[in-house]
């Protein structure tokens, strides 16, 4: 079976998904996750194809590695955890000494999420599927992150009064987008909260922008 490795690729001359034939000046690129085709498909083989300083999403080991060990100026971050950061220091809360718990560890987002906000030295726990008493574990977060692809999973009543809640859920229901936030209910006990859709999935493009036009001046010096 052939392996096909779908790629944006961010050149100085053209834009090509063939990246075995690429001669000219390639910046960065990244893997589309998740793959769309229903053919076994080894996902991490196609993350970790991409050379490292070229890898837009900080998806090869290399930068998760760096990211956990807190090398984060020799890293290139993931873009959602990355924007999700940025978030919230833009409601001035400080991340420090702040107790944050992250539900969900994926690679794309929870756990790279966890290492971000510990190396901004808030105390972090993360949640997943085998956690006990997710609630009240929920219920003593300053800074309490979503990432676990349920809809409307976090309800008021998980949500201490004055956390800052980042939702990076996307689920359809009915027809429309939700987050992994009942954001009716959770806005009215949250300092702060990012709507399903409009909240983290702009940031993530930012970012990716972001990581793109450092990667660009990286490799120009």
């Amino acid at each position: 079976m052939n392996r096909w490795l779908v790629c944006m690729c961010v050149t100085t001359t053209t834009m090509s998904t063939n990246c075995s034939n690429c001669f000219f000046v390639l910046y960065t690129l990244y893997c589309q996750l998740p793959l769309d085709t229903t053919a076994q498909v080894d996902s991490g083989l196609c993350t970790q194809a991409i050379h490292p300083m070229k890898d837009v999403d900080g998806l090869h080991t290399d930068n998760a590695g760096k990211l956990a060990h807190g090398e984060l100026t020799h890293c290139i971050v993931p873009c959602t955890p990355r924007g999700c950061l940025e978030l919230i220091k833009h409601t001035g809360v400080e991340v420090a000494g702040k107790r944050a718990v992250v539900i969900g560890r994926s690679k794309i987002v929870g756990s790279p999420m966890s290492s971000l906000l510990m190396w901004n030295h808030a105390t972090v726990t993360t949640c997943h599927s085998k956690t006990k008493n997710l609630a009240e574990v929920c219920s003593e977060a300053d800074i309490l992150v979503a990432a676990v692809g349920k809809p409307m999973l976090v309800k008021a009543d998980w949500v201490k009064p004055g956390a800052v809640v980042i939702d990076c859920g996307i689920n359809s229901v009915d027809g429309r987008l939700v987050g992994d936030v009942d954001f009716n209910s959770v806005r009215h006990v949250a300092s702060w909260i990012t709507p399903v859709p409009g909240g983290v999935g702009p940031m993530t493009v930012a970012m990716l922008l972001q990581n793109t036009f450092e990667g660009a001046r990286q490799s120009s010096l």
